[in-house]
């Protein structure tokens, strides 16, 4: 009886001996300058057949747990932070291993960054002041129900209105259409719009291409001399160059519904 108490007795304390043989490793994660905690770093243990690993928590927290009596080697990492290594960290069976690990910044040069800047709102002509902007082609054939047509887009911009939809007479800051300039190439152009009225600046369908056109100045004020015959704004357009080594052509296709011009 007691031979039989005494094996119980050994069996339960070398159960009791290999459940308290493992060990862990613990600290904390800090930035080596502040000593701020880094949270979400992470802790690996990379000398093993099986890479074991934690995350900080979010005081910078670690543990590694349940951890055999050997030599482990250490890899901590973080973002924007260099990689920090500690080989040789001994776990007995004894003792908690508590092991505070700081982390310095990873600073790197990086090249120059060069910024242009891109004068959206300013003008071709550098004789123009103010109450002026630039308008390119692609403005002109994105701008919804526009029909390709300058005044039309003209017509959204602040301080410019449309009376008629069936024309694109403009009204700026209240003066009347009559008194728009048109100017293609540095010459003044009547009126540049089919089925126009005579004396007026507008019609009911535009004769320019802007296939041909370039960036452009819409002024609606303050215009410099050379516009001298304008009261209430000024169209100064200009022809592209186009390629001077190869033919370019554009063809398009209208549906026909009725009621609709092509």
């Amino acid at each position: 009886m007691n031979k039989s108490i005494l094996l119980i007795f050994l069996f339960i304390s070398q159960i009791s001996f290999a459940q308290n043989n493992r060990q862990n490793i613990r600290g904390v994660v800090a930035d080596k300058l502040s000593q701020t905690t880094l949270p979400g770093a992470t802790v690996q243990i990379v000398n093993t057949a099986e890479i074991k690993g934690t995350v900080t928590d979010e005081k910078g927290n670690y543990l590694l747990a349940n951890l055999l009596p050997d030599r482990y080697e250490l890899k901590i990492s973080y973002v924007g932070y260099k990689e920090v290594f500690i080989p040789n960290v001994v776990v007995t069976s004894g003792k908690e291993v508590v092991l505070d690990i700081t982390m310095e910044e990873d600073l790197k040069l990086l090249n120059e960054v060069v910024i242009t800047a891109n004068r959206k709102a300013g003008t071709i002509n550098h004789l123009i002041p103010v109450s002026a902007r630039t308008f390119s082609t692609e403005e002109v054939n994105r701008y919804a129900g526009g029909r390709s047509d300058p005044a039309r887009l003209a017509a959204n911009f602040a301080g410019v209105s449309a009376p008629d939809d069936s024309r694109n007479d403009i009204v700026i800051r209240g003066n009347s259409p009559v008194g728009v300039l048109w100017r293609i190439d540095g010459m003044n152009v009547t009126n540049p719009n089919h089925f126009a009225t005579v004396g007026t600046t507008g019609g009911a369908v535009s004769a320019l291409n802007t296939n041909l056109l370039k960036s452009s100045d819409f002024l609606t004020s303050a215009f410099p001399a050379e516009y001298g015959n304008a009261t209430a704004g000024v169209f100064d357009l200009g022809f592209r160059n186009g390629n001077t080594q190869k033919g370019n052509h554009l063809a398009g296709r209208a549906d026909y519904r009725p009621g609709s011009y092509h």
